[in-house]
C-alpha cells in the first residue's frame, strides 16, 4: 500500500536520517540554482520575473517614498517591465503594508543575494518548527511535502514563513499563549491563511492568544500608518478590489492555484458559480474546526485539521501555500494510524503530494515549452490542485465525524 510505503520511511533511525539528508540536499540544490537564476547569471540575463522579483521591487519603493504606487496596477506593471528589461508577466500586489515593511531591508541587497537570504532564513525557520512538531515523523512529512517545498523555493515565495508562523502558533497554544498570539498576529501579512487558526483559538477559548494577536495587528497597523501615511490603506483596499476583477476574468495563473474557485472556474463554471462554490467549501472548512472539537478528537488532531483547511478558505491560494498543510499533517500523524485505515491514509498522502506536484510539473512544462517567456495562453491548464484539496476536505470531515472511533475493522482488513 502507498501509505505503508511512505510510513516505512520512518521505520528506523538510519532510514529517517537518509531520507532527511536527501530531501534537504535536494532543497539546498534548488535554492542555490535559483539564486543564480534570480541573479541573472550567465544565460539567464533575459528572463521572466518571478515572485521574489516582485518582493524586491516593492522593497525598493518602500525607501523611495512612493509605496502606494505598487498598489496601482498600471504603475506596478511599468515597474515590473522596467525591472525585466521589457515585456513580462504581470504580478498584482495585494499584500498588507506590514509585509511591505518586512521586505524593506532586501532593497539594499542584489536580487539574487536577497532571494537566497530570504529563502534560506524562512526555510530554516520552517524546518525547525516542523521538526519540533513532527518528531520522529519528520522524514515522512518531508517526503510528502517535497513538491510543495520545491515549488516554494523555485519562485521565492513566502510559504515557509507563513507555515512557520502557524507552526509556532500550534507549538505554543497550550502553554505559552502569549507567544502563540504573537505568531498569529504576525500572520497579518497573509490574514486569509489565519482564519481557521483564529476560529480554533476562539472555540477553545484561548483569550490571551487572541488578545495578543489583535494587539499585534493594531500596533503594526499604527506603525505602518505613521510610516506610510493613511493613504496606504486606501491604496491597499483599491488593489484588493482590482485584483478581484482580475480573478473574475481569469487573468491569474489559475492552474497554480489550489482553491475551489480556480478549480471550478477552469472546469468551465461561470465566475459567480465558482465563487459560491468557494464560499460553500470555506464554510465546510470552518465547520471542520468546530466538528473536531465537538466530536472529541484530540486537540492535536483538531488543530492539525484547522491548519490543513486554512488553505481552503480563500479563492486566492497557491501551491506555494502548501507548506502550511505539512504543519497540519505533522500534528495529525500520531492519530492517523488509529483513526484512518491504510486506504484513507494513502488518499491523504497522495492528495497532498499531488496538489504540490501538479503546479510544479505544469510550471516546468511551460518553462520548457515557452523558453521562460510569458505565454498569453498559459492559463488553459486545469486547476487540478483545487479538486485535490476538495477531496482532502471531504476525507477530513469524514474522519472528524468519526471522532474518537478507530478506523473500521472491515476497512482495515480489506487492505
Amino acid at each position: 500500500m502507498f501509505a505503508e510505503t511512505l510510513e516505512a520511511v520512518q521505520s528506523s533511525p538510519s532510514k529517517r536520517t537518509t531520507y532527511v539528508r536527501f530531501v534537504l540536499a535536494a532543497l539546498a540544490s534548488i535554492a542555490v540554482f535559483k539564486a543564480f537564476w534570480f541573479a541573472r547569471f550567465g544565460g539567464w540575463t533575459d528572463r521572466e520575473l518571478s515572485d521574489f522579483d516582485a518582493f524586491h521591487i516593492v522593497a525598493q519603493h518602500v525607501w523611495r517614498g512612493d509605496l502606494d504606487q505598487v498598489y496601482h496596477f498600471d504603475a506596478l506593471l511599468k515597474m515590473q517591465m522596467e525591472a525585466a528589461g521589457g515585456a513580462t508577466g504581470f504580478m498584482p500586489w495585494t499584500y498588507p503594508p506590514q509585509y511591505d515593511l518586512l521586505l524593506a531591508p532586501f532593497a539594499f541587497l542584489p536580487v539574487g543575494v536577497g532571494y537566497l537570504l530570504f529563502t534560506a532564513a524562512t526555510l530554516a525557520l520552517y524546518l525547525v518548527t516542523l521538526r519540533a512538531i513532527a518528531g520522529r515523523n519528520f522524514a515522512q512529512v518531508l517526503v510528502i511535502l517535497f513538491p510543495a517545498m520545491a515549488i516554494t523555493i523555485g519562485c521565492g515565495q513566502n510559504g515557509f514563513l507563513t507555515g512557520a508562523l502557524i507552526g509556532l502558533v500550534c507549538l505554543n497554544v497550550e502553554r505559552r499563549q502569549l507567544l502563540a498570539g504573537l505568531a498569529l498576529g504576525a500572520m497579518v501579512i497573509k490574514p486569509h491563511l489565519a482564519i481557521a487558526a483564529g476560529v480554533y483559538l476562539l472555540v477553545t477559548r484561548r483569550w490571551i492568544a487572541l488578545g495578543t494577536a489583535a494587539a499585534v495587528v493594531l500596533a503594526s497597523s499604527l506603525l505602518c500608518t505613521l510610516l506610510f501615511g493613511w493613504q496606504i490603506w486606501l491604496a491597499w483596499l483599491g488593489a484588493i478590489r482590482e485584483s478581484a476583477g482580475y480573478l473574475e476574468q481569469g487573468f491569474y495563473p489559475l492552474f497554480r492555484m489550489i482553491s475551489t474557485y480556480a478549480a471550478l472556474y477552469k472546469a468551465g463554471l461561470p465566475a459567480s458559480a465558482a465563487f459560491w462554490g468557494q464560499t460553500a467549501v470555506a464554510g465546510l472548512a470552518l465547520f471542520a474546526v468546530l466538528l473536531g472539537a465537538a466530536r472529541g478528537a484530540s486537540p492535536a488532531f483538531t488543530l492539525g485539521a484547522a491548519v490543513m483547511v486554512s488553505v481552503m478558505i480563500s479563492p486566492y491560494a497557491y501551491d506555494y501555500d502548501l507548506p502550511m498543510v505539512g504543519i497540519g499533517l505533522a500534528l495529525m500523524l500520531p492519530d492517523l494510524a488509529r483513526m484512518a485505515s491504510p486506504r484513507e491514509r494513502s488518499v491523504i498522502y497522495g492528495l497532498i503530494l499531488f496538489a504540490g506536484a501538479y503546479g510544479l510539473l505544469q510550471s516546468g512544462r511551460l518553462a520548457v515549452q515557452f523558453g521562460q517567456k510569458a505565454d498569453p495562453d498559459q492559463h488553459f491548464a486545469p486547476a487540478l490542485g483545487g479538486f485535490a484539496l476538495m477531496a482532502l476536505l471531504v476525507l477530513l470531515l469524514r474522519l472528524l465525524w468519526r471522532g474518537t472511533q478507530p478506523a473500521p475493522i472491515l476497512s482495515q482488513a480489506a487492505e
